[in-house]
């Protein structure tokens, strides 16, 4: 099906684009995200409107066709050139910047206020409460959500190759037009996202049980697909909670 030199010059560096744009991509969007959700949260009207205006454009607006507006749009109109790797990780980390930003919204949101009260009674400032008091107790609820968008943004990585970036979906579907065989190199593809997302996936639930030890919480122990139980979720959408 695949030969040796195929295997080498585009598939292997096809997977290594895939991997790259997904950790680049989430990167950028945590970046984003912790800001603006916290924004989100200020006291200033103007504050919580300009942070809620980036939230509501970018979540409505169709990562494709915004990748192809910072591909084929941006460079003519501002005069500037760069690769199609460089807006295809923009795209993904600014759209699911936005949704992680109410993720992040929403983890703050569901501390007690109890525990913001007595940041006040310690004299705290609105940043220690938010760096010693809120962040600590968030963290671990915004992890699983974290998860979910991670394999959502995998999974999106493979719109890059409807810019010409060759990932390993654009690798693959070259060969297909020169094979004539689409089974097998589909076949393969859906296996190779399968194994990154369920590494992805086993890292994140390592990464929420220490979150959770460092806070108090005692996580019980997942089977291989299964996950961790606790009291409350955040939804990676809504970033409201709920009782489990």
């Amino acid at each position: 099906m695949m030969s040796s030199e195929f295997f080498g010059n585009w598939f292997l560096p096809g997977v290594w684009i895939t991997v790259q744009v997904t950790f680049l991509s989430a990167a950028l969007a945590f970046v984003i995200a912790f800001p603006i959700g916290v924004l989100r949260t200020n006291r200033l009207w103007i504050v919580r409107f300009l942070a809620g205006a980036y939230f509501e454009i970018f979540r409505s607006t169709s990562s494709l066709v915004f990748m192809f507006w910072i591909a084929f749009t941006v460079p003519p109109v501002f005069n500037i050139s760069f690769q199609p790797m460089f807006a295809g990780i923009l795209a993904l980390g600014i759209t699911y910047g936005a949704y992680a930003s109410e993720i992040v919204r929403g983890a703050l949101a569901a501390v007690p206020p109890a525990q913001r009260e007595a940041g006040i009674a310690l004299n705290f400032t609105p940043t220690q409460r938010l760096r010693r008091i809120e962040l600590p107790q968030a963290w671990p609820e915004m992890i699983p959500p974290f998860n979910n968008l991670l394999i959502e943004l995998l999974k999106g990585t493979s719109l890059v190759s409807l810019i010409a970036v060759a990932d390993m979906t654009f690798a693959g579907d070259l060969l297909r037009l020169v094979k004539s065989e689409s089974a097998p190199i589909y076949t393969l593809l859906l296996a190779l996202y399968f194994v990154f997302a369920f590494v992805l996936t086993r890292g994140m639930r390592l990464l929420e049980r220490h979150a959770k030890k460092r806070v108090g919480q005692t996580p019980e122990k997942t089977s291989l697909f299964g996950g961790m139980r606790s009291k409350s979720t955040i939804d990676a959408v809504t970033g409201t909670g709920g009782a489990k």
